[in-house]
């Protein structure tokens, strides 16, 4: 019942980035809600990094989205925003400057239990890939968010959060293309 702790190599490396530039070419709409593309500081060089990570529920409402870390905890894109907060999120044709939360397994639980209600059969693949027996069952479910850890986004502007672009550097702001 084991993860799959891999990093993608060769060909699937490539076809995980091909994203990445369909959002730097403004054509992040042609993937709908079903990607986002994630900005966040690297913890150890403090680079910029763009990561784009599956979406497993998106509010238009709101403009919420929760993804999940494929590679579970070792995802470098998730041990980033664990230091600092993701600072862009880019879906569809939106983008926002985050507040972010990192979800409990009860949440990861049930937001897995609407994905599998909205997506069956992804859900079922998900859980091969994973190498975790999906079932639907409780015990399968709850296997499965041990595996996959979630994050939820919203926009900054909605939370209690006071981080705004201008208290950010120049070179950073740059850097986003907020300027």
């Amino acid at each position: 019942m084991g993860i799959r702790r891999a990093r993608p190599a060769g060909i699937l490396r490539i076809m995980l980035r091909c994203p990445v530039f369909l959002y730097r070419a403004r054509l992040g709409w042609l993937v709908g809600h079903r990607l986002v593309l994630l900005t966040h500081r690297g913890r150890k060089t403090g680079r910029i990094r763009r990561t784009v990570v599956e979406v497993v529920r998106y509010d238009r409402a709101t403009r919420a989205c929760v993804v999940a870390s494929a590679w579970g905890l070792q995802s470098d894109w998730y041990r980033n925003i664990k230091k600092t907060p993701a600072l862009l999120v880019e879906i569809g044709h939106d983008r926002y400057v985050p507040a972010q939360r990192f979800l409990t397994r009860e949440d990861a639980v049930a937001e897995l239990r609407d994905y599998e209600r909205r997506h069956p059969r992804a859900a079922r693949a998900i859980g091969r890939y994973l190498g975790v027996a999906f079932d639907g069952t409780e015990a399968s479910l709850d296997a499965l968010a041990a595996a996959l850890p979630m994050v939820s986004f919203w926009p900054i502007a909605t939370s209690t959060a006071t981080r705004s672009t201008e208290q950010w550097s120049a070179r950073t702001r740059e850097d986003l293309g907020l300027v």
